[in-house]
């Protein structure tokens, strides 16, 4: 534990963050992402490119699509394997931030859990955005996934004491129960955990914050106890999906042909997202509360239950931090902080068009987005791919990072 005179301080140096360009102390220089460190995306002008400047925005799409660039800036599963038989160099020399940045963000511990099955290197990069020594991390990596990736992410793990892998892993097939199993693994394991972390926030590999630690912790901090998530009227369209039984064949969830008797108690089922943000006494009540497990039972042979069982849980009453039922309590996605998502479908309507491409219907953001997500108010935004855009990952830690610098208090 960090003696009070131990916590740094910033005496001498600005504590405004409004721009880019904003200075931090000298002593913790060496934790920012500057052009010094050689990177190759140094060609960049992130700055400019969060300010939406076209001339930089069109480098950064050149850059995107050449060869060599896209080989340079690619990490090997191997790489991480071989850094981390060095702990302490392996966090130096990927500037990992080992201690809290201040009392208020040391006294507010969160718990992520973070569900992922192949990209590394996006894992990886994530972790580092959201990683504090304060919080606590639960990694579930899918039991399909490939032996590379499985010991890369374990080996990233070891290296630090409040980040561990999932006591049980399981198979993850898209859109059915087991979704929702890997984070339920992840929520046992965290509330087991010697830190007594305020909120529960969970994550998958190509998720990406928005905002600093010290900022996500006055967002929660603001919601005084309650829970921010997607929880609204089931749309029509999507009644069958819990009104039709389903499996899994050959490695995909498929309808069996048989209906679904009614949700226990009579519940009435909301929709909602996989993406929550939830405090300690919800995640109590998910693995204690009599009520839950005939919930879940009922839905385990649904379609993507991700997309309304918490939904559900958030307004049944005596949930810590719940909602009522009333229609005057749905809450939309974009009205929930947990995650921003641009459906292809709203492109126009809800928010500006993708600047990258799309993948199941949902951007995978490019470097044109990045002016426009930082000006939401949501923490963390889905999807980014280093893989077909790594400016817009790499702009936007090299912000956070020196907004978070900035910050310290």
């Amino acid at each position: 534990m960090r003696r009070k005179s131990d916590w740094p301080t910033t005496a001498g140096c600005t504590s405004s963050v409004t721009a880019s360009e904003t200075e931090i102390c000298p002593k913790y220089s060496w934790l920012d992402y500057t052009d010094a460190d050689g990177n190759p995306e140094n060609v960049c002008n992130c700055s400019a490119i969060l300010q939406g400047e076209r001339d930089a925005l069109d480098q950064a799409i050149l850059l995107s699509i050449t060869k060599d660039f896209k080989k340079s800036v690619h990490i090997p599963n191997e790489y991480y394997v071989n850094a981390s038989q060095d702990c302490r160099k392996f966090k130096s020399s990927r500037k990992y931030l080992t201690f809290p940045l201040s009392k208020e963000e040391q006294d507010f511990p969160l718990a992520y859990s973070m569900v992922v099955h192949h990209k590394v290197q996006d894992f990886e990069r994530l972790l580092r955005a959201i990683y504090a020594p304060e919080n606590v991390y639960c990694v579930h990596v899918d039991k399909k996934s490939e032996a590379s990736v499985v010991s890369a992410i374990s080996a990233i793990t070891s290296c630090f004491p409040n980040v561990f892998m999932v006591s049980q892993a399981v198979s993850v097939v898209y859109a059915s129960w087991s979704r929702v199993q890997a984070d339920l693994n992840c929520m046992a394991d965290l509330y087991e955990a010697k830190t007594k972390w305020k909120y529960f926030i969970n994550l998958c590999g190509q998720d990406f914050p928005l905002k600093t630690n010290l900022e996500i912790v006055r967002a929660l901090q603001s919601l005084k106890g309650s829970n921010s998530l997607e929880s609204e009227k089931m749309p029509q369209e999507k009644q069958w999906r819990m009104s039709n039984a389903h499996q899994i064949v050959n490695g995909q969830i498929t309808a069996t042909g048989t209906k679904k008797g009614p949700p226990p108690f009579n519940l009435p089922i909301l929709s909602g997202s996989a993406y929550i943000v939830v405090n300690r006494g919800f995640v109590r009540s998910v693995l204690e509360d009599n009520r839950i497990p005939a919930l879940i039972e009922w839905a385990k042979d649904t379609y993507s239950p991700d997309e309304f069982l918490w939904a559900t849980i958030q307004r049944l009453p005596g949930i810590p931090g719940s909602k009522r039922p009333s229609p005057k309590y749905d809450m939309t996605d974009i009205n929930a902080i947990a995650r921003l998502v641009k459906w292809h479908a709203y492109e126009g309507e809800a928010y500006p068009e993708c600047q990258g491409h799309h993948v199941r219907s949902i951007c995978v953001y490019g470097a044109g987005d990045l002016q426009w997500l930082l000006q939401q108010p949501h923490l963390f935004a889905n999807k980014f791919d280093t893989d077909t855009d790594h400016i817009a990952v790499y702009c936007l830690e090299k912000y956070l990072r020196h907004k978070a610098l900035a910050e310290m208090i």
